[in-house]
């Protein structure tokens, strides 16, 4: 198969080829590798080579799953690959074997995918860019000296290359939509409980959740309905969906009652072209039926930020310890980058109260914003506060980090912590060409709902064909 015919479909269209004996799965994953290495010395995306792996599964002979003989790249955060390192962008790690898979990567097997590498991603998922000094910078498809976003910025990447279609990613803070709305992907944040972590713990006190970076909003839906299996024990979890969310793309959503907002929950303001993308997605939404309002975001967003800093920090610290206490000699500073060392010093002088009472805010931030769609079924809003931010812009100042943290991703954290399901969809551009998204957030539990409007939008602004030249 060659690249244009592989980049014309999407990972459903390349399993129809498939099950149709049209391709075999060793004729797209020589395809997709032919990709990477023609692309990834510039993107830097794939960090982790698994080729070998990948011909390894493609030579049996029984083919199974609504995925089968898919190429598929893990995130190197989260998702444990039995025989394989998952370093978490950090050197700390980076020479630990898993000894099992993740209940995540049993399902991706079992819907047939085939992995074959792993991507980049900034140490711990910390920041919203993916430079960690492991595994170095990854560049962005749409310009090589921008920012792919973070945390899963090496699955965007590697998407918006045409490597896959589709890849797994996770998002503790925004690191599926940031990087989503960075590449030009469409990029959904399910429900806190709709994805298992069995059987490691829960990320950041049930802020994270895994799912995919993918460039059709029917690949989501798929590869949801593949992972979102509750497994044994887990402490958050939701009951199955009424049907598959596969079948909700393509229904109409109906008429609904949609609020947004122009501003930045946690900085001073949105770059003038993400705002424009936000009142003209509220333009299109109303030429498709719906009722839209502009609104104010309720609840204390600083102190829920405070609270899930402390939750986070403590999260750091309890990692970093655990593994000193499996090594038997401390984590040193220079072990770990500069934020994590911050982190970790920070964690460690939280105290149990003060992780109660961080959750406690996080939880009061939930309960506020819950409120509001008593009134309204989906609430829309810039992604992010820019286009995609050139690479060290966040770092070059250690003094300005924090401003220029939250100038970027101003509007994502909230959403980790109230556990609702967002979605980034690229419904704009910049004038200098780059990717801009649009959050949508629905009821807890309702990605259904979520899956409906993105179809609808897919039809409307379709975004599948716009890819960068690289």
């Amino acid at each position: 198969m060659n690249f244009e015919d592989y980049r014309k479909q999407d990972a459903v269209g390349l399993a129809g080829l498939v099950a149709k004996g049209e391709v075999s799965p060793s004729e797209l994953l020589e395809t997709a590798v032919a990709r990477m290495a023609a692309v990834n010395p510039k993107i830097n995306a794939v960090t982790m080579d698994l080729t070998e792996w990948g011909r390894q599964d493609v030579r049996r002979d029984i083919w199974g799953g609504p995925l089968a003989g898919v190429p598929f790249l893990l995130k190197d955060l989260g998702a444990q690959l039995a025989g394989a390192p998952t370093s978490a962008g950090s050197a700390v790690f980076k020479d630990i074997t898993a000894q099992a898979d993740s209940a995540i990567v049993t399902a991706y097997k079992d819907a047939g995918l085939v992995t074959f590498g792993k991507t980049n991603t900034p140490e711990f998922g910390l920041m919203p860019v993916t430079e960690s000094a492991l595994l170095g910078p990854c560049r962005n498809p749409w310009d090589l000296t921008r920012t792919p976003g973070g945390s899963s910025g090496g699955a965007a990447a590697a998407v918006a290359a045409g490597i896959v279609p589709a890849a797994h990613a996770s998002d503790g803070g925004g690191s599926i939509r940031t990087p989503a709305s960075a590449c030009g992907l469409f990029g959904m944040k399910p429900s806190r409980g709709r994805v298992s972590f069995s059987p490691a713990g829960e990320g950041w006190g049930g802020a994270s959740i895994q799912h995919a970076v993918t460039r059709s909003v029917r690949d989501s839906a798929a590869l949801l309905d593949a992972v979102c299996t509750p497994q044994q024990g887990d402490p958050y979890f939701l009951p199955a969906p009424e049907r598959p969310f596969f079948e909700e793309v393509g229904k109409d959503p109906g008429k609904l009652a949609i609020a947004f907002t122009a501003a930045a929950l946690a900085s001073d303001g949105l770059d003038p072209e993400c705002a424009q993308a936000v009142r003209e997605t509220a333009r299109l939404l109303e030429s498709l039926g719906h009722i839209v309002e502009e609104v104010n975001v309720p609840g204390d967003l600083a102190a829920m930020q405070k609270g899930a800093g402390d939750v986070i920090a403590a999260s750091i610290a309890a990692t970093l310890d655990a593994e000193a206490d499996r090594r038997g000699r401390p984590v040193g500073e220079g072990e770990v980058e500069a934020l994590t060392w911050a982190m970790y010093q920070r964690g460690r002088q939280v105290s149990g109260g003060d992780y109660v009472r961080g959750l406690a805010a996080v939880h009061a931030y939930g309960r506020a914003v819950a409120g509001l769609f008593n009134s309204y079924n989906v609430l829309m809003l810039s992604t992010l506060g820019s286009p995609p931010i050139p690479i060290g812009h966040l770092t070059e100042d250690v003094r300005e980090y924090a401003k220029r943290l939250f100038a970027f991703m101003p509007n994502t954290q909230a959403f980790n912590n109230t556990g609702q399901p967002a979605m980034s969809v690229p419904l704009a551009w910049s004038q200098g060409g780059l990717p801009i998204g649009v959050q949508f957030v629905a009821g807890m539990g309702n990605e259904a709902l979520l899956f409906r409007l993105a179809g609808q939008l897919e039809q409307a602004r379709p975004w599948f064909d716009r890819v960068p030249a690289l």
